[in-house]
């Protein structure tokens, strides 16, 4: 493979390439195992597991896993193989692009992992499955630099907690991946990692932030991945890549480790194929953790499995609102629209009851007055920054008092952000003193939970319905318009986006439903009965199945 370095902003993905090589054994030499064997000492059935890693999710890897029919060395080469194939450019596609950076270790931990299956030792559903990290989750092993070229090479002390629980269940981290920088937009454009790109039109974007992790899941570099979720960052690339994305309540899932934005409203969770997928990820990352006091609220509110509930008969005798407020008539919106009215047509035949719930002025008042990320921002970062351990990118701290820990101004001052993100960035600087807005905001908060639970009560409602974005994904470098995401950012209520179909241009739109805190499994349970009376998930037709 020819490589060509045309600028600077190119060696980034050239160092991704060339790790990517030698983790595959093209350079470098092949990766050995424990006991001195090659780690495909028993090659598959190149062309089945070629076709199978495009259209199966973790519960049917597991399977296979189980079986014995394949092992997680091999697949972690078949997703290598496809990141190799399909995230640089090739053919007339200039690339999706949503890997920052691939784990060096994979195939040996893949390798430790298939011995433990040979022992007898199976730790979970997770067991030696390969997953996708967004760039802002710490990983002891790897650097987390939130998309920056100002964080390049920095190394936090140890995993972020949802990363350690996942290894702990087996997972394998495959790779990191892209997102927009800071997480401060949602077409996922960062410094480091340049511009992701959506497998299903790789003109337009991937949705945001966590939009590696989405467009790496749809085009099968893994079954499964996690995101972080401030305002729709786990739900809109879900959306736009035909996949099930969930943000958890607020308190459900440990934050420690990830880079924040706003401490009020950041959550992490998963991004997968089928909701029983992001199911077993839940499993295996919720619960109290010290380390995030917020998940205290956790405490008695996590069900033995969230895999248990989900049944396709679990929307009979539920009643679901349709808010009529997000459904769109402009031309752009409409295809949106007709997808998520048709939506709830499908949730009737299986059972449901859905109401329209028309015109909500005061939840519309309060969404628009309870945002308080520019706020929190620089606070919450600097928190992080400051954390114990940490190794930052030589000469970064002081270019800004104190001198002695980085800080948001340092990253201002270095002007190694995307010029947009930086914009942002700069306006965020010194907002974190408490103010009578701010406060406002907060009480406007409380203000919006108490309107959406009584909105909820007052119709009798498991759930709202509504599109995750109004309109199919735009045309880059276009703005992406449309989003929902703050009704349940702004309020800390859970949210999950399920595929809903493609419109007339073959792009994928995302149904959402929302709850009131801690109604997961009842989500969770809706949404597969829908998933499966619908089968909406296709596979995009860019990044299709390898040759042996």
């Amino acid at each position: 493979m020819a490589l060509r370095i045309a600028s600077q902003s190119d060696v980034p993905r050239l160092r991704r390439v060339v790790s990517l090589l030698v983790v595959l054994g093209v350079v470098g030499g092949a990766v050995i195992v424990p006991g001195g064997r090659s780690a495909a000492a028993r090659p598959p059935d190149r062309s089945s597991l070629a076709a199978d890693v495009v259209v199966m999710g973790v519960d049917d890897l597991r399977q296979l896993l189980q079986s014995r029919r394949v092992s997680s060395v091999q697949l972690v080469r078949e997703y290598l193989r496809r990141i190799n194939a399909y995230e640089n450019a090739y053919a007339d596609q200039p690339g999706v692009n949503a890997v920052i950076a691939v784990n060096p270790k994979a195939l040996n931990e893949a390798a430790a992992l298939d011995a433990e299956r040979r022992k007898g030792r199976v730790r979970g559903p997770l067991h030696g499955i390969p997953i996708l990290v967004k760039d802002n989750y710490d990983t002891r092993d790897l650097p987390t630099t939130n998309g920056s070229v100002a964080l390049a090479g920095l190394r936090p002390p140890d995993d972020a907690t949802q990363v350690a629980k996942l290894r702990a269940a087996g997972a394998i981290i495959i790779a990191k991946t892209n997102l927009h920088e800071y997480a401060s937009g949602i077409t996922t454009l960062s410094s480091l990692g340049g511009q992701t790109r959506n497998p299903y039109d790789q003109t337009r974007n991937p949705g945001g932030s966590s939009g590696g992790t989405g467009a790496g899941v749809a085009a099968s570099f893994a079954p499964v991945g996690i995101g972080s979720d401030t305002c729709g960052s786990i739900r809109i690339p879900a959306a736009h890549n035909s996949l099930v994305g969930l943000r958890p309540s607020l308190g459900l899932s440990s934050r420690d480790g990830i880079q924040p934005m706003s401490a009020t409203q950041d959550v992490g969770g998963p991004i997968g194929r089928t909701v029983r997928d992001v199911a077993l990820v839940m499993d295996a990352t919720v619960g109290y953790d010290p380390a995030d006091p917020v998940t205290t609220a956790a405490i008695g509110q996590t069900p033995r499995s969230y895999t248990s509930g989900l049944s396709t008969t679990a929307l009979r005798g539920k009643r679901i609102g349709l808010l009529t407020d997000t459904l769109g008539v402009s031309p752009a919106e409409q295809p949106a629209t007709d997808l998520i009215r048709q939506a709830a047509v499908d949730l009737t035949a299986q059972g449901a009851t859905v109401v329209e719930v028309g015109h909500q002025q005061r939840i519309l008042e309060l969404v628009t007055t309870s945002d308080v990320v520019n706020d929190e921002f620089e606070r919450d970062l600097n928190r992080y920054l400051a954390q114990p351990g940490i190794r930052f990118p030589q000469g970064l701290a002081e270019l800004e008092g104190p001198h002695d820990v980085v800080t948001l101004a340092d990253i201002v001052t270095s002007g190694k952000v995307t010029p947009t993100v930086l914009e942002t960035l700069r306006k965020r600087l010194n907002r974190s003193q408490p103010t009578d807005a701010y406060a406002q905001q907060l009480a406007n908060r409380t203000k919006l939970q108490h309107a959406l639970r009584d909105l909820l009560g007052s119709l009798d409602l498991d759930a709202l319905l509504y599109p995750t974005v109004s309109q199919q994904a735009t045309t880059l470098p276009q703005a992406q318009p449309g989003s929902t995401c703050p009704l349940a950012a702004n309020t800390g209520f859970p949210a999950l986006t399920v595929p809903a179909g493609f419109t007339p241009d073959g792009l994928p739109i995302g149904a959402e439903l929302l709850g009131l805190p801690f109604t997961e499994p009842a989500l969770l349970a809706m949404a597969y009965d829908y998933e499966q009376a619908t089968h909406h998930r296709r596979p995009p037709a860019s990044t299709p199945p390898l040759g042996p």
